[in-house]
């Protein structure tokens, strides 16, 4: 995977900085902070100037990514500016019920992007992340020892930073991953999707409706403070991203897909836009990763792009601290397990979301026959449906784990009681957690090197075995 770049010239200047990260949208920004409060050098280029957008097509955050931002210590503030909703209702008699999730946050947040990027950002400056704001990558290149980016713009002029690793977060249209030359395979599934923050007159409740004859569809999701995200799409209107909107065409979709328009009135924002499936085939290639929409998009379906993103993430940043602080017994395999454990995650979530919008625009009697089956099966089996829930809020994705390791290797760990309190609590320090029974001498495959775990002991004398937590809430190993 890690492979050696084949035409680059080796650099002669040492670095100016551990880690660049290319992108301050969510994803970025969540790796950069996290990367400096391991008390790594980080810098971020942004080519937009700063500023932070207040309207976002992201407005959906997931259980999982609540608790990754809780072992940062940022969910509890962010769960208090947002709207926790527990149900989604689609086509006419599908209710998914995500309150009965074994997590500390059984519900949707919806809470617009911005907000989750103030929170990030606010953590990255204080963690002393280095900015270049309206300052874009020109050209990249990279040896065994270090990576080179060409930049222009900003403050600092056309200059070049060097560093030991790169990140690409910026988005779909990756200058990172074209740098690279890496492909971006797939299509475009929807095109022509409006959307609209909005005030409705008649309120449909703080649940996420969404539902459509075939030919139309729309959904409905409530900020908390007035204000509501409107989704919709006709099949019979589909027109290029930069042809005009108004809040009539969205009254016209909303009403023929829900049955009403509640009452629409004074949007604050209207876009349209298409929606691509697509993922790159390689998120790491030497010394250069890719995260994000840089690594995969999907249709806004089961709202679960920034929650892929920052989960990525969460899952890269720990493992580049480690490298850099030359804790890791084998960097290179470690910085592999990037693509082995994020890529099949990107893919699943290509399919689910999918899967989804295909439900929603179904509009033949064999595709409406299909839809009838899967939702009958979602109403009525209950593992489906608990399967369908943890998969769209994260806390069911699990990572492969060696032949002949305990079943429990790979998951996600709930929110442990501990002697020395949460789990996520202890997490917020950025090491591997150790539990284990008190007094009890912990054995297992492998331990961190000291100073980089977290011994805990068991709130309940009743539970005998021992779990290594990593960083990014996933169980390294466990012993019964």
């Amino acid at each position: 995977m890690h492979g050696t770049p084949g035409t680059e010239t080796p650099e002669t200047t040492d670095p100016q900085t551990d880690v660049i990260v290319v992108g301050a949208g969510p994803t970025g920004l969540l790796l950069a902070g996290d990367l400096a409060t391991a008390g790594l050098k980080v810098t971020v280029v942004e080519r937009r100037p700063h500023g932070i957008s207040n309207m976002t097509r992201a407005f959906a955050i997931h259980a999982r990514t609540l608790e990754l931002l809780d072992a940062r210590d940022l969910a509890d503030e962010l769960v208090e500016r947002g709207t926790p909703v527990t149900q989604l209702r689609m086509f006419g008699r599908l209710s998914l019920d995500v309150s009965g999730l074994r997590t500390r946050f059984p519900f949707v947040l919806i809470t617009p992007q911005y907000e989750v990027e103030r929170l990030l950002e606010r953590r990255a400056v204080a963690a002393g992340v280095e900015f270049r704001y309206g300052t874009e990558l020109r050209a990249l290149r990279q040896d065994g020892h270090t990576v080179t980016a060409d930049v222009t713009g900003g403050t600092d002029g056309d200059g070049v930073l060097r560093a030991r690793y790169l990140v690409g977060a910026d988005g779909h249209r990756s200058a990172v991953r074209r740098e690279l030359g890496l492909p971006f395979p797939g299509r475009s599934v929807i095109r022509s999707i409006v959307l609209a923050d909005v005030r409705l007159t008649e309120r449909p409740g703080d649940v996420i409706t969404a539902d459509g004859p075939g030919d139309t569809f729309a959904m409905i999701a409530p900020f908390g403070d007035g204000w509501y995200r409107v989704m919709g799409w006709d099949s019979n209107h589909q027109v290029p991203d930069s042809a005009p909107l108004d809040l009539d065409e969205v009254r016209d979709i909303v009403r023929r897909s829900l049955g009403s328009d509640h009452g629409m009135h004074d949007a604050r924002w209207l876009s349209r836009f298409h929606s691509d499936e697509r993922q790159v085939p390689a998120y790491r290639t030497g010394r250069a990763f890719l995260a994000g929409d840089a690594a995969h998009v999907h249709s806004p379906a089961g709202g679960q792009g920034l929650n892929t993103g920052l989960q990525d993430a969460a899952n890269l940043s720990w493992k580049l601290a480690s490298v850099l602080r030359g804790t890791a017994p084998d960097p290179e395999a470690l910085l592999d397990s990037y693509h082995t454990e994020r890529h099949p995650v990107g893919a699943m979530v290509l399919r689910s979301s999918g899967g989804l919008v295909r439900l929603a625009m179904a509009h033949t009697p064999l595709q409406r026959a299909v839809r009838s089956l899967a939702v009958g099966m979602l109403t009525s089996v209950r593992p489906a449906a608990a399967k369908a829930t943890g998969m769209i809020s994260g806390v069911g994705i699990t990572y492969g784990a060696p032949r002949g390791a305990h079943p429990l290797t790979g998951r996600r760990a709930p929110d442990l009681a501990l002697t020395e309190g949460r789990l996520y609590e202890l997490l917020r320090g950025g090491r591997f957690v150790l539990v284990a029974p008190p007094g009890a001498a912990p054995q297992g495959p492998h331990t961190p090197v000291p100073g980089q775990v977290i011994r805990a002991s068991w709130a309940s004398g009743a539970r005998r075995g021992t779990l290594l937590v990593r960083p990014d809430g996933y169980i390294a190993w466990a012993t019964d």
